[in-house]
């Protein structure tokens, strides 16, 4: 994670380099970790699996702007920075049903859930399914993988029909060179969560194995 922070601090300061060349930090992450490409599984192929459907970009902004402004950590992106952020996302709606992660894949993108409800489920190595969570509107879902190219946890399947905000490997490196200091911010908000919901998953578990 440090890696991270601090190749975004260090953007601002080659701005003129990154003028005339892409970033390709997250969407190269995976073959950095020895990740083979054709074991990775990007949303462009999840989404034709699961059967998605475009959703107006208009309506996703709006809705991703609503649910963020309510959120404790996520508001400290203003209006403007998420209208500015939304170039990078996209929209879709998918049915219930549906199989949005798997677990214990390699994908490359992250899941706003905008409308809707997803299960978030794990396999314990001895076989047991449990629960963790079902996600409400403004949940975020698969950030780890998109920070430091791990295997997913969990699987997350949504329990009715959602409209949801994709951000990929790939829009997350055009954010970098596009708009650095938003690139940073991202990933800085996103971090904070993260520790703050795997600190919760891990007190699930551990009073799960009493």
């Amino acid at each position: 994670m440090k890696g991270i922070l601090g190749l975004l601090r260090n953007t601002r300061s080659a701005k003129s380099q990154a003028e005339h060349s892409d970033s390709v930090f997250f969407s190269t992450a995976f073959a950095n970790q020895g990740v083979d490409s054709n074991m990775l599984v990007p949303w462009e192929a999840r989404a034709v699996e699961v059967g998605a459907k475009r959703l107006p970009a208009s309506r996703g902004g709006k809705l991703l702007q609503a649910l963020w402004a309510k959120d404790k950590y996520m508001a400290h992106l203003d209006n403007d920075a998420v209208r500015r952020m939304e170039q990078f996302f996209e929209f879709a709606h998918v049915q219930s049903n549906r199989d949005v992660i798997r677990q214990d894949e390699y994908g490359n993108f992250m899941v706003v859930l905008l409308t809707g409800t997803i299960a978030v489920d794990r396999i314990q190595p001895w076989g047991e399914q449990l629960r963790l969570a079902e996600t409400r509107p403004g949940d975020i879902l698969g950030e780890m993988s998109l920070l430091d190219s791990g295997i997913r946890f969990s699987a997350c399947t949504t329990l009715t029909d959602c409209e949801i905000a994709v951000l990929s490997a790939e829009g997350m490196d055009d954010m970098m060179v596009k708009d650095p200091q938003l690139a940073a911010s991202l990933v800085a908000l996103l971090a904070r969560k993260l520790s703050l919901r795997l600190r919760a998953v891990s007190a699930r578990l551990s009073e799960n194995q009493k």
